[in-house]
């Protein structure tokens, strides 16, 4: 699905049976990793770019650790994308993205992304209504010219509904060891969920390419997104090597 609305927030796999069909897509994936890394055969695959959107408190964490968590930690690199600091701002918005990216073989997973300029820059007026109108373009340019070079990108956005995001926004509150997690800026990115709902849609709209689709994922129920996001990864692997 690539829009917010198709996604469908009652999906609910059984406990058992997602349990079940995660540990086969994390199997399935390690196989994957070590054909594209050169360790079960000779040559090199294709580079992996996984790239996370979603929700504050959409589950982006624990989303990227089960993919991640049966991989050698040396086969695969985890990269956490906040505001830009000083230095980074000097640049052209995409450039401090560059230095993270998989070569061939490699694998990258990303925590926020360049889509932060038509997302929350767009929203708290920290890029220009000229800079982040024009992103969609730049982002489009620049995701194709990675996949022409034959990196296989794959772009989650995780949605919940307002309702679910608001009892697991209270539920942190009340938990000591999970209280960092929300910040004051949560709790106003909130207040404007309506306008970024607009923002993520023009996103997507805008931005989904045959080469680099979107993929919304029902994140409603945490272990169901999990196994949808694992399996996603591993059938566009598995489409891209045949």
């Amino acid at each position: 699905m690539k829009s917010l609305a198709e996604a469908d927030l009652s999906t609910r796999l059984p406990k058992k049976q997602a349990r079940r069909r995660l540990k086969a897509a994390q199997r399935r994936l390690v196989e994957l990793r070590l054909t594209l890394g050169g360790q079960l055969g000779r040559t090199l695959g294709p580079p992996v770019c996984i790239v996370f959107e979603g929700w504050d408190a959409a589950g982006k964490g624990g989303a990227i650790k089960r993919l991640v968590a049966p991989l050698d930690a040396r086969h695969v690199r985890v990269a956490q994308f906040a505001a830009p600091t000083a230095d980074e701002k000097r640049h052209h918005f995409l450039w401090r993205f560059w230095p993270v990216l998989p070569g061939r073989g490699g694998m990258a997973v990303l925590d926020r992304s360049w889509y932060g300029r038509v997302l929350v820059e767009r929203i708290e007026h920290f890029a220009t209504e000229a800079e982040w109108s024009r992103a969609y373009d730049e982002i489009a340019d620049f995701e194709r010219g990675l996949t022409a070079e034959g990196m296989i990108l794959i772009k989650f956005f995780l949605h919940i509904s307002d309702v679910e995001q608001l009892r697991r926004f209270e539920s942190r509150q009340r938990d000591e060891l999970r209280a960092w997690k929300l910040t004051d800026e949560d709790w106003r990115n909130r207040d404007k969920r309506a306008d970024y709902y607009q923002a993520v849609t023009d996103m997507l709209e805008r931005t989904d390419r045959p080469a680099a689709p979107w993929t919304v994922i029902a994140a409603e129920h945490k272990p169901t997104a999990r196994v949808a996001m694992v399996e996603h990864v591993c059938e566009r692997i598995e489409q891209a090597l045949h």
